[in-house]
């Protein structure tokens, strides 16, 4: 899965010599933690403002100004005055994980994704949340199985064997136990009916450690 195809494009953004005291008010209004910022071109990525920028350069609640000094104060200052400048950025063709480890490594939550020096799209913790919801089918209707087994060649093919067998329909499988002797495999397949699939997991050696249905609930 690719960043391009998680992202948000063509996002919200703000230019860079805008009043810093506009940028707050965007974000208020359209309920956003950051905002891209361009340069004069609208195009071109030079920074990030987000809301621990803007709570860096705003006044502490132990300010003795007033309201009125410190609206003014905001307004004095521009995007570029708060804004985090050379943000680390990702390309469209990167993969997610990419995305997730460069987020992981330097603690951020968004990366701009740029095109030829332009910004094209952001992408968010968020986005990578819900891909892995989606990856792993947790909002499709269906079961949900988790089974133990040997951590050996050729055990997906014959996990995957068994249910074929049913002709149950696998659509998201994934596997979790890195090198470890025993692995747990997950799988997500098309039927609600699964004793007999159950007890031939059993019989097989494969030990079935949880199970969740999905029905649709949206009607």
């Amino acid at each position: 899965m690719y960043v391009k195809s998680r992202m948000t494009a063509n996002p919200i953004t703000i230019k860079a010599d805008a009043p810093l005291a506009e940028a707050i008010e965007l974000m208020r209004e359209r309920g956003l933690k950051r905002v891209p910022v361009v340069g004069k071109d609208g195009k071109s990525l030079v920074g990030i403002i987000t809301e621990g920028d803007i709570q860096k350069v705003s006044p502490s609640e132990a300010s003795t100004l007033s309201i009125f000094e410190i609206t003014y104060l905001l307004r004095k200052m521009t995007v570029s005055d708060a804004m985090t400048k050379d943000p680390f950025i990702i390309v469209p063709d990167a993969l997610l994980e990419d995305a997730a480890l460069l987020m992981r490594a330097n603690k951020i939550s968004s990366l701009p994704v740029t095109e030829n020096e332009e910004l094209i799209g952001i992408i968010t913790q968020g986005d990578i949340f819900d891909a892995f919801l989606d990856l792993m089918g947790f909002r499709d209707v269906g079961t949900r199985i988790t089974i133990e087994a040997r951590n050996q060649p050729g055990v997906l093919a014959k996990v995957t064997g068994i249910f074929h067998s049913f002709n149950y329909n696998i659509s998201h499988i994934a596997v979790y136990g890195g090198n470890a002797a025993v692995c747990d495999v997950v799988i997500r397949f098309n039927a609600f009916n699964t004793d007999e699939l159950q007890k031939r997991l059993e019989d097989e050696g494969y030990k079935v450690i949880h199970l969740l249905r999905s029905q649709d609930v949206s009607n």
